[in-house]
């Protein structure tokens, strides 16, 4: 039987979602939770997508094969039982055989949050402590050049070699909630620093370093690469899947 689940995770103490020789991963702490379950058996996880080293998610999503008759809710207690306590199933389903958690995905939501206020140390690992005032408005005018279909390699790690950069992004938002600064993108999918990349060009038009329009000038100019800026991993999560 195939199974879905549904999970949130903080990030600050992995290494990412993807296993790695040696350090403590999200997908190796699934596996081990399910050999388990499955009868002692080799299980192979398949996530919805990959976050970096200290990326949080919300609402993260995998499927995996179980030999097992297992209820749902019985599945769900014994992964909460077995998972350490900063990675949290809040839902299980059933599926067809043939469904796939990563090339299935038809929607994710991406938030970065900064906060803007006095410094916080209890959320120093939740949110990017900027403690200092952007111009938002400036940044909300130019997160708009993000929406629509665009080849995204300005804003991609050169270490993701992609035959194809082109994505859709659905909607792209700022919202103030108190002293926080939250962006939000929704998209078809994003690629390796994709969003973080995004938010630091949008980070620098608000301290007002890069005037409005650079955007645009990154997408259509390669001259204008070097004004793409990575922010801090900690305010990033991976908020929503949708399939």
């Amino acid at each position: 039987m195939r199974y879905l689940i549904h999970f949130s995770y903080d990030g600050t103490n992995f290494c990412g979602y993807q296993k790695q020789p040696g350090h403590r991963s999200v997908e190796e702490e699934l596996e081990k939770a399910l050999y388990s379950i499955n009868n002692y058996k080799e299980t192979k996880v398949v996530g919805a997508g990959r976050t970096d080293r200290g990326v949080h998610a919300n609402h993260q999503c995998a499927h995996f094969d179980l030999d097992v008759d297992i209820t749902l809710y019985k599945l769900k207690c014994a992964l909460n039982s077995l998972l350490p306590p900063d990675i949290h199933i809040f839902r299980t389903e059933t599926v067809d055989k043939d469904f796939n958690a990563r090339y299935m995905v038809k929607e994710k939501t991406y938030k970065y949050i900064i906060n803007c206020g006095e410094y916080n140390p209890i959320e120093r690992n939740y949110v990017y402590q900027y403690c200092k005032k952007l111009d938002v408005e400036k940044m909300r005018k130019e997160i708009k050049s993000f929406v629509g279909v665009h080849n995204f390699k300005p804003f991609v790690s050169p270490e993701s070699i992609k035959e194809n950069y082109e994505r859709e992004i659905f909607e792209a938002r700022i919202d103030e909630v108190g002293d926080k600064v939250i962006f939000t993108f929704v998209g078809t999918g994003f690629m390796k620093y994709q969003v973080r990349n995004m938010v630091g060009t949008l980070f620098k038009v608000g301290k007002g370093k890069l005037d409005t329009g650079i955007v645009e000038k990154i997408f259509e100019n390669d001259n204008y690469v070097k004004d793409v800026s990575t922010i801090r991993r900690e305010g990033l999560y991976l908020d929503d899947i949708k399939y």
